[in-house]
C-alpha cells in the first residue's frame, strides 16, 4: 500500500468539484419532494460502486468498443465544460423530469447525477496520474460525504440558504471549468501523435 495524503486531498477534492454535491442540493430536495424518499444509503453506496468498478473496468470496457482513453477524457472534458457552465451561469442544459420513488435513489440520484459521466472521466484521469489506493480513498471519502450530504440536505439547505449554495455551486463550477480546460488539453494532444 502507498498512501500519499496530498495525491488523496487532491483526488478527493477534484472529484468533490466533479461531483458538487453541495451544489446539487436543490435538485435532491426536489428529488426528496417528487419521489417522496430517498434512500442516502442505497443511493451513495450504489454511486461508490459504480465509480470503483469503472475505475478499474473503464479502459478495458472503452478498448472493447474502440475508445482509447485520450479520446473518452476529451469527451468527457466537454461534458464537465457544459456542467461547469450550468453551474456558473445557473442555467440547466439537461433536465430529466422522471423520477418514481422506487428508483429515485439509484436513477437519477446515485446515476447520472452521483457516478456521471463526469466522474467517471475524472477517475480514468486520476488513474492515469495518481496510485489506485488513494484515488479509491479518495472515492471512499467522497461516497461517505455524499451519504452524509443526501442525510442532511434539507437541514444544509436551511443553514446554508439559497445565496449560499448558489456562491458554492458558482465557485466550484469555475474549478471544474479549469479542470475541463486542463482534460482537454492534456488529452488533445496525444490525439494527433
Amino acid at each position: 500500500m502507498n498512501f500519499n495524503f496530498k495525491e488523496i486531498f487532491t483526488a478527493f477534492m477534484v472529484l468533490f468539484a466533479v461531483i458538487d454535491i453541495i451544489g446539487n442540493i436543490p435538485i435532491i430536495i426536489d428529488l426528496r419532494k417528487k419521489a417522496g424518499h430517498i434512500q442516502s444509503g442505497k443511493a451513495a453506496l450504489i454511486a461508490g460502486f459504480i465509480m470503483i468498478i469503472f475505475l478499474f473496468l473503464g479502459q478495458s470496457l472503452l478498448s472493447l468498443i474502440g475508445v482509447d482513453v485520450n479520446s473518452f477524457a476529451v469527451a468527457g472534458s466537454f461534458i464537465l465544460f457544459f456542467i461547469a457552465l450550468e453551474m456558473i451561469l445557473g442555467i440547466t442544459l439537461y433536465k430529466d423530469d422522471g423520477s418514481d420513488p422506487i428508483t429515485a435513489s439509484v436513477f437519477p440520484l446515485a446515476f447520472p447525477l452521483i457516478a456521471g459521466p463526469g466522474s467517471l472521466t475524472t477517475l480514468l484521469s486520476l488513474r492515469a496520474e495518481f496510485s489506485i489506493e488513494n484515488i479509491i480513498a479518495a472515492v471512499i471519502l467522497n461516497v461517505l460525504l455524499i451519504y452524509i450530504v443526501l442525510k442532511t440536505s434539507s437541514k444544509i439547505e436551511k443553514i446554508i440558504g439559497p445565496n449560499g449554495i448558489s456562491i458554492i455551486r458558482k465557485v466550484f463550477g469555475v474549478i471544474l471549468l479549469a479542470i475541463s480546460v486542463k482534460l482537454f488539453a492534456a488529452n488533445i494532444k496525444m490525439l494527433f501523435i
